[in-house]
């Protein structure tokens, strides 16, 4: 007897009213946006969509019965994208980590490429630099939003972990840890089905071999960067770096690694729905 696989149910998409969010943040009922999805669902594209809505329409100076403009400061400037992805904080590694700072155009981003490739760079260290981040962009007028797939980097900033006293996250919202952390964050979840997704990380991988991942993970070899160092940070670099020393040939490689993103982007939504039966409020959408 066969058995069918059986996969969770996609939660029902919402439609994000642009000029209520914006409202919401300059009555202070948010503090920070959101927007968070598994590999391949859109977000960064979503995150800079919505950037430059928001400059946009502090560009006009209104926006749907919204003014941005109601004293002689400002209340929005602008918006800015901090990062919360795991792998695109090294230097040097670019094409494997999905970089894509292109499509970023004219919006500035942050908590890219502030550590050497090589180093070990944590979610404490991630939750201290977030709260630098924050407070610079706000103390601008400008709206923060944080994008990534990294869920404990997430959790780091949304729950507010206290990593100096290891409280647990079920007695952060009792407890209220949250120095330097948003208290009201909005967030924005990126909705795409399991073969859509998958058929855009295979097609990704292909694009990311061709643009010279091998050849790039190759140089960080040849700079130094331990090949244990490499294959710890997994994916990519795992694969990659396990071709490059001739335990994997170039075809099993390919195929391992789509194999392990796609399981990659599985678990990734399944934290992101784990986060919602903590309590945390996601308003998803399709891209």
């Amino acid at each position: 007897m066969s058995r069918k696989t059986v996969f969770a149910e996609l939660p029902q998409p919402e439609h994000i009213d642009f000029g209520a969010l914006a409202r919401d943040w300059i009555d202070g009922r948010t503090d920070l946006i959101v927007v968070l999805g598994p590999t391949a669902s859109g977000k960064t594209r979503y995150a800079v969509s919505l950037a430059e809505e928001i400059n946009a329409a502090v560009a006009l100076g209104y926006f749907e019965g919204c003014p941005f403009r109601m004293t002689e400061t400002p209340l929005i400037t602008g918006a800015e994208i901090i990062s919360a992805d795991s792998r695109q904080v090294y230097r040097g590694m670019d094409i494997g980590t999905g970089k894509d700072l292109a499509e970023y155009g004219d919006i500035p981003y942050h908590l890219i490429d502030i550590a050497e490739a090589g180093s070990q760079y944590n979610v404490y260290q991630f939750q201290q630099d977030f709260i630098k981040a924050y407070a610079d962009i706000r103390s601008r007028h400008a709206v923060p939003i944080l994008c990534g797939g990294t869920g404990m980097y997430i959790n780091s900033v949304v729950c507010g972990y206290d990593f100096r006293s290891k409280t647990p996250l079920s007695e952060l919202r009792e407890n209220n840890i949250r120095e330097g952390l948003p208290q009201k964050p909005f967030i924005i979840g990126t909705l795409v089905s399991r073969d859509v997704r998958n058929e855009r990380i295979d097609r990704r991988l292909d694009a990311r071999l061709e643009e010279g991942m091998i050849e790039e993970i190759a140089g960080l070899l040849k700079k130094g960067v331990p090949a244990e160092t490499l294959i710890s940070y997994g994916l990519e670099y795992k694969f990659v770096t396990l071709h490059l020393m001739g335990e994997l040939s170039r075809e099993e490689m390919r195929d391992k690694l789509a194999t392990a993103i796609h399981q990659f982007a599985k678990r990734q939504m399944t934290w992101f729905r784990g986060m919602e039966r903590s309590g945390t409020r996601i308003h998803w959408i399709e891209v």
